[in-house]
């Protein structure tokens, strides 16, 4: 660090940037503990990963780049990779719970794919 303090504005956007994402880590916590099915329990830890990292991510770039370290670009990248990679888990993680539910004849939604009628058919 270069032992330089910083200005006081910067400060309070780096602080309200990291308690916005503690407090959206806090709610999407909440989220898991009271939702009942793990279907509905899947989308609170992707918010907690994307919109909570993102706002930890503009808190650790402002501050890495007033520090004097230059532009901040490692940050981005991680909050890129977690942004690519969480809803893809996401997608995969809510296919096997489906596939292992229906094949133990549990109650889960309904394919859309069946719902659906090709063009120009009659219903």
């Amino acid at each position: 660090m270069s032992g330089q303090p910083m200005a006081l504005w910067i400060e309070i956007i780096v602080a309200a940037l990291v308690l916005l994402g503690a407090g959206i880590a806090l709610l999407g916590s909440l989220g898991l503990l009271r939702l009942q099915s793990y279907f509905e329990r899947v989308h609170a830890p992707s918010i907690i990963a994307t919109m909570g990292c993102w706002s930890i991510m503009h808190a650790t770039w402002v501050y890495f780049s007033v520090q004097g370290h230059g532009l901040a670009v490692h940050v981005l990248l991680i909050a890129l990779f977690i942004a690519i990679a969480v809803p893809v888990t996401n997608i995969f993680l809510m296919r096997a719970a489906l596939f292992r539910a229906r094949r133990a004849a549990r109650d889960v939604p309904g394919s859309l794919s069946n719902n659906i009628t090709a063009p120009g058919k009659d219903s």
